[in-house]
């Protein structure tokens, strides 16, 4: 009887820890991506972009509300010669790379730097934008001249970019911002000193708002290369990113989108 109890034991520890295996075996499955990035995305036929919206002259909106910009033509170009559409996820800059993480877009859109603690755990597209940061003043202020004036300053930053970075090293105080514009108000009413922020976006202002009272009195040593963001895992949809950028470049539809917000040639 004893020995009888025992083997029913036995056997019933058996058919638990299989099941415990059965369901692990279970649960790795399907955490696993059912298709590669590129595939799935020419399934649904939408590239889910993610973007700010508030970033001139790269994504904002205009007077009637359309979202454009420099970023997103480039995306909607990108995805019409993959044969799919565009669709933009409007999200702020500081919860960009969660969105990533969350899946809600397939890459970013959004003048994004491409910097080597970035890489560590995403994959970044060939640039497609060379640009300097420049250091933003009011117009009538004398106390800043250079980047090393910012200590003891308060400079307006989004708080996870590389520009918050290098306000953080020339001793400046963080007042977090959401993105450009935002930066320019609070500049503007006196709420903040300064901002370090992209050069192209200040020239864009000032084409746009000549009369803003704000000036450039610095610059960053090294020119900064951006490009589309991903998750790690989508090498055949970047393969294919890089090439609609490669060709675009080549037949001359870059130019024309270059020229149209900069009136010049941002990828060298």
């Amino acid at each position: 009887m004893r020995k009888y109890r025992t083997a029913g034991l036995v056997f019933v520890l058996t058919v638990v820890l299989m099941c415990t295996a059965c369901g692990k075996k279970k649960e790795e499955n399907t955490a696993k991506p059912t298709g590669n990035a590129l595939k799935v995305i020419q399934s649904s036929g939408e590239l889910r972009v993610g973007t700010e919206g508030t970033y001139s002259p790269f994504t904002f909106h205009d007077q009637a509300g359309t979202l454009m910009g420099f970023d997103v033509d480039i995306a909607k170009e990108v995805a019409k010669r993959l044969n799919v559409k565009a669709t933009f996820v409007e999200t702020k800059w500081d919860g960009m790379l969660a969105g990533l993480d969350a899946k809600r877009f397939d890459m970013v859109a959004n003048e994004v730097s491409i910097r080597d603690d970035r890489k560590v755990k995403y994959d970044f597209s060939d640039p497609y934008i060379v640009s300097k940061s420049v250091l933003i003043v009011r117009e009538d202020n004398t106390d800043i001249k250079k980047l090393a004036d910012l200590k003891g300053k308060k400079s307006g930053q989004s708080l996870t970019s590389n520009l918050s970075d290098i306000a953080k090293a020339n001793g400046a105080t963080i007042v977090q911002v959401d993105g450009f514009n935002q930066a320019i108000d609070l500049l503007a009413s006196k709420r903040i000193d300064a901002t370090i922020n992209d050069g192209l976006s200040y020239l864009d202002l000032k084409k746009q708002r000549p009369d803003t009272a704000i000036k450039v009195v610095d610059e960053t040593d090294v020119a900064s290369q951006s490009g589309f963001l991903f998750p790690k895992g989508s090498e055949a949809l970047i393969t294919a990113v890089n090439k609609a950028l490669k060709d675009m470049k080549a037949d001359g539809t870059y130019l024309g989108i270059s020229q149209k917000y900069f009136g010049a040639d941002v990828s060298k």
